[in-house]
């Protein structure tokens, strides 16, 4: 159904938008703005997270910078954003303390999108201006990877090429002066990402035979942090839902996306230079700049991903399609609970997290698992699933026996939950299926043929063993941990 709404968002229409109580609509001032960020990605997630607190210290006369945005891939056009002069709304939608939150948002800190196929040379010019401090990438894990880019290709193919030939332009510009270093903050999904993006460029460098003096001040002046992102932010809203959202507004958007409240962006650096650039910190507590960020890494990796693993297979056999429905579920979200206050919260490194942070943040993922406008599927978490529980729960798991020296009957059961859900068998298209009473579904798993195997013999007892001591699965002999084993069998 196509929205009856006439009015395109667009500067020239900004003035015409009526104020809403809950709409923030930006000054006209704040598009003239100097631009001060460089950001690879036109992603939904840079836009729902760091161009958010971007936006928002602008609006309170912090920061006072924005986005110039490179687009490299191939794959749609920058038309959007030039026809709506780099606006686009932002709903926030959700649960934060226990409250229902709505939040909307007009954006004004992009602006402009270049492509770095066709204004290669445009984004060179960008390394010319003393306003630019900072950069942030999210080209996806494939995006940091080594390359052998010639870096005077017109664009270099790779996001490390790209970026060290932007920092090659900007080096000869300000004749390697120590104040033009930037401060580059990539926010893809791969531990240490700051540190193993400056590895592939420091060895970019070394393989095009750039100057000495020039890898020099790539490693003084400039400053590569590794940063954490957590944050929701599903994109378009359905179709439904949008059309309801610009008839309210009086407007259309077509870049409009949504995200969840919560919000994390956990940058690592001691550097007083890091805090001058990164001024848009002081306006949301979920900027966080820190010398260390490995325990909001523990937080994620164990709260919300490891609870999402060790819950997920029991609420698929439970019914529950969404993780809201499960949540809905007072049986469903007193065993959520039970498991990161009573277990996982003990088997978390006390010396990295405090108790009172480990309960702060159980608190605000089960705020998370409650959104009622946000669609997540269990059996999307289920993909992959072997591979998450492994990396996610064993080691909370080992960790658990080390510190109570008893079973951890949720543990347990999610684990449990997780055999069962992996009863599988090889359909005539190739893939493997599940099945609980009626309901038939599709096994996305590297392990699954292995699975279909166990569960051929049907010999419960045996297959528990078989898996629990399966050291090749779990990096670990599981059936050494007392009790375990009998306990899931009595499952």
């Amino acid at each position: 159904m196509e929205t009856q709404v006439s009015m395109q968002l667009s500067k020239e229409n900004l003035k015409k938008i009526a104020p809403l109580p809950d709409l923030s609509i930006p000054g006209e001032q704040l598009l003239s703005l100097p631009e001060k960020v460089l950001q690879f990605g036109t992603g939904v997630l840079l836009r729902g997270l760091p161009d958010y607190f971007i936006d928002k210290a602008n609006k309170q006369g912090i920061f006072n910078g924005r986005i110039v945005i490179i687009k490299s891939t191939t794959k749609g056009g920058t038309d959007a954003f030039d026809k709506q002069d780099g606006l686009y709304t932002l709903c926030i939608k959700g649960i934060e303390e226990n409250k229902t939150v709505e939040e909307t948002i007009i954006n004004a800190s992009v602006s402009r999108v270049l492509s770095a196929n066709e204004e290669w040379k445009e984004i060179l010019k960008c390394a010319h201006s003393s306003e630019m401090k900072l950069i942030i990438s999210n080209t996806t894990e494939s995006g940091i990877v080594s390359s052998d880019d010639d870096i005077h290709a017109a664009p270099p193919p790779s996001f490390p090429g790209k970026l060290l030939a932007f920092l090659y332009e900007r080096y000869k510009a300000f004749k390697g002066s120590e104040e033009s270093g930037m401060v580059i903050i990539p926010t893809e999904l791969i531990t240490h990402n700051g540190d193993k993006l400056f590895s592939i460029v420091i060895e970019l460098a070394e393989k095009n035979k750039l100057e000495n003096d020039f890898i020099q001040w790539l490693k003084t002046a400039n400053h590569f942090c590794n940063s954490l992102v957590d944050r929701i932010v599903p994109g378009k809203l359905p179709a439904a839902d949008q059309e309801k959202a610009e008839e309210k507004l009086g407007y259309s958007d077509e870049l409009m996306i949504m995200a969840e409240p919560f919000r994390l962006w956990a940058i690592e650096s001691g550097s007083e230079k890091v805090k001058e650039v990164l001024s848009f910190s002081a306006i949301d507590d979920g900027v966080v700049i820190t010398p260390d960020i490995e325990k909001f890494r523990e937080l994620k990796l164990r709260m919300l991903n490891g609870t999402h693993s060790f819950c997920c297979g029991l609420a698929v056999l439970a019914g529950f399609e969404t993780v809201k429905d499960a949540m809905n579920d007072e049986q469903m979200l007193g065993f959520a609970r039970r498991l990161m206050m009573e277990e996982i919260a003990a088997a978390m490194d006390n010396n990295l997290v405090s108790h009172n942070e480990i309960y702060a943040f159980a608190n605000k993922v089960v705020d998370r698992f409650r959104n009622p406008f946000l669609q997540h599927k269990w059996l999307s978490i289920a993909m992959n699933y072997t591979s998450k529980m492994r990396l996610r729960n064993i080691s909370l798991l080992v960790r658990y026996f080390d510190k109570a020296g008893k079973v951890p009957e949720c543990m347990a059961l999610g684990f449990a939950a997780y055999l069962l859900f992996m009863k599988c068998r090889k359909e005539s298209d190739g893939n493997y299926y599940g099945q609980w009473h009626h309901h038939i579904y599709l096994i996305e798993d590297e392990t699954a043929a292995y699975f279909a195997g166990q569960w051929a013999s049907n010999d419960i007892n045996k297959l528990v063993d078989e898996v629990l001591s399966n050291e090749g699965l779990w990096g670990a002999d599981l059936s050494i941990l007392n009790g375990f084993s009998q306990a899931i069998k009595k499952i």
